[in-house]
């Protein structure tokens, strides 16, 4: 009897043991995780390739209603194409302003109703995809950003503070499902690229604001084949691949690339680039309040784990209007008869200023001579 009645104290308090400790871990669990402060930046330790810095400084009382965006003005008198990477810092890789929440929410719309032409990803790609997925949802924007994004349930969890939005922070098993939700979170596009023999590779994709191209058609193509209509590309293509091959993880670079689209969409993923045989309408009537200046600041990294490139970029829509108000008319108007100068002159007509080129350099030159 004695022997029974110990086994059962025992068995009690191991029960109430239990207990405590599975109520202890499930109220940790209902904990967010507290933002670093901005002096103790977490750095990510070097993985075998270098590794994504995070010690960028978090913007912790950042109101992102109140940050207009940047006001790029890239274009020159003379177009040559070049590389032109200037140095940059992982504070840059994503930029957010008071466009955000209606972007996110398009490009929500916008994967919806394209998939197959926003995202993609061969067997190749799928480890690349999670990686990228778990840096920005587990680290970086909830760092960089810790108004806007946080951790909860012991960082099982990421919020997301302006879409009401929540999303584990483990990758989905489907690279597609994760592309979804990092499409819906920020509002850059993404190609991810791998070394082979024969060049680097697209091995998955993310592009919910194609400029005048479908991006769906560059996947499981080496980089010198995906850009094979842009003219001259031959001037840079070498350069590019021995760029690429070097570039480490934690080394983050950018470039401006500029064009004139006659839509205000994003989305556009045909009718802005013109190649060597096809057929338009020379000098075509525009609708000038439809007309954008499109800049692209693109950014280029190296993500650690797979040793993926990381090629990004954020788009910028300009009303010429508001080049007309900094009296810029002038230095646009150059610019655009520049295509057909420098070391591309191709450019002109890929860019397809043989039809919105008249049309937009007389508005410019009117304006002008009105202020005048």
């Amino acid at each position: 009897m004695s022997y029974a009645f110990a086994l059962f104290c025992v068995v009690t308090v191991a029960i109430l043991l239990i207990y405590k400790y599975g109520v202890t871990v499930q109220h940790q669990k209902t904990l967010p995780i507290t933002p670093v402060p901005d002096q103790k930046r977490h750095v990510v330790q070097d993985e075998g390739q270098g590794a994504l810095k995070s010690n960028f400084p978090a913007e912790s009382n950042l109101n992102w209603k109140d940050v207009d965006p940047v006001n790029f003005r890239p274009f020159k008198s003379t177009y040559y194409i070049t590389m032109a990477l200037q140095a940059s810092a992982p504070s840059e890789l994503i930029i957010i302003d008071n466009n955000y929440e209606e972007r996110v929410l398009e490009r929500r719309k916008t994967m919806r109703d394209h998939q197959s032409t926003v995202m993609g990803a061969i067997p190749a790609g799928h480890d690349a995809v999670r990686e990228l997925y778990s840096y920005l949802l587990a680290e970086y924007l909830p760092n960089r950003y810790p108004s806007m994004f946080s951790l909860e349930r012991i960082g099982s969890v990421f919020r997301n503070h302006v879409t009401k939005k929540t999303f584990p922070t483990e990758p989905p098993s489907n690279p597609l499902d994760a592309c979804k939700i990092i499409g819906e979170t920020v509002e850059d596009d993404v190609f991810l690229l791998k070394e082979t023999d024969e060049g680097h590779l697209s091995v998955a994709f993310l592009c919910c604001h194609p400029a005048g191209f479908d991006p769906s058609t560059k996947l499981g193509k080496l980089l010198k084949d995906i850009h094979q209509p842009v003219p001259s590309y031959e001037k840079i293509g070498p350069s590019m691949e021995r760029f690429f091959s070097k570039v480490k993880a934690g080394q983050f670079v950018k470039r401006l690339n500029w064009s004139i689209t006659t839509q205000s969409k994003l989305f556009t993923p045909s009718g802005s680039h013109l190649h060597e045989n096809d057929e338009f309408e020379a000098d075509e009537k525009v609708d000038i309040d439809q007309v954008r200046l499109r800049v692209e600041l693109q950014t280029l990294t190296r993500l650690p784990k797979t040793g993926a490139v990381m090629f990004s970029f954020k788009t910028y829509l300009y009303p010429l209007k508001e080049i007309k108000d900094e009296g810029l008319g002038p230095q646009l108007i150059e610019a655009i008869e520049g295509l057909q100068k420098g070391n591309a002159p191709g450019m002109f007509k890929y860019k397809g200023a043989v039809r919105w080129g008249k049309s937009v350099c007389e508005y410019l030159r009117a304006e002008e001579a009105y202020k005048v």
